[in-house]
């Protein structure tokens, strides 16, 4: 029962306790919620300010593909994309929580720091584009031309909490840096790029990558600008962030007698 509904490890079935003095006891949750609120194990559900890494990725051109199709094939095709970008998200560690249109939202670090989400957003980045690549190449001449992306990221403060209403309440963030990171991935376009990344994002991820283009940026309410790294492989910066986290390679000492 606790493997299905995904219980982390501290918890147990209630009929399985045998208490012996007085308890005092603490209700997590609603006396409403289904599983599907337990399975997510997050305390933010319920609102916390939290310091997050954002990623915003649309495809390029969408519009003018979808024209000419049927809208059974632009389902299957949306469907066959969300599918690609998704799972590279949930796989680097991240949560896609909103789908609009071609364009997909997620988070990254609602429950761990924010240098773990700076390195989990640039590895998702990287494993979208190939995974869309992938999606592109199965599709061949009927898409009449390689799929593109724009991706945008930045890191900072939000306020994270499961927003809706009724049956479509879901984890979501708002705050400016999810209006930053929005920005971001529509300058994709203006610098005809693959991504664009705040600054602190590759800081933040303990990345040193002298080789990518500068720019500031002025950004409402922001007294400073923000600085921004123009990325035009996504998947090059990614493995970078690959061997920042692999073991070394070098072996240890072997024990003296």
């Amino acid at each position: 029962m606790l493997q299905r509904v995904g219980a982390p490890p501290n918890v147990r079935l209630a009929c399985q306790l045998r208490p012996s003095h007085d308890l005092a006891v603490t209700p997590l949750l609603p006396v409403t919620a289904e599983a599907a609120a337990l399975r997510a194990g997050s305390t933010a559900r319920h609102g916390q300010e939290r310091e997050i890494a954002v990623l915003f990725a649309d495809l390029r051109g969408f519009t003018r593909l979808a024209e000419h199709k049927l809208p059974y094939d632009v389902v299957f095709f949306l469907n066959r994309y969300f599918e690609a970008v998704g799972g590279a998200i949930a796989e680097a560690g991240g949560i896609a929580n909103q789908y609009t249109g071609d364009g997909v939202m997620a988070l990254f670090g609602v429950e761990a720091g924010a240098e773990a989400a700076c390195r989990q957003a640039l590895r998702a980045a990287g494993a979208i584009v190939a995974r869309v690549e992938e999606v592109s190449r199965s599709f061949g001449a009927d898409l009449g031309a390689p799929l593109q992306l724009g991706i945008g990221i930045h890191t900072g403060p939000v306020v994270v909490g499961e927003m809706g209403y009724g049956e479509t309440r879901y984890l979501t963030a708002v705050g400016d840096t999810v209006h930053v990171a929005s920005r971001l991935e529509a300058l994709t376009k203006e610098y005809q790029c693959e991504r664009v990344v705040a600054e602190q994002v590759m800081v933040r991820a303990g990345l040193d990558a002298p080789g990518y283009p500068r720019h500031e940026l002025t950004v409402r309410n922001r007294e400073a600008p923000l600085r921004i790294v123009v990325v035009h492989e996504a998947t090059r910066l990614a493995d970078q962030v690959f061997l920042l986290e692999a073991p070394s390679s070098v072996p240890s000492a072997a024990p003296i007698d």
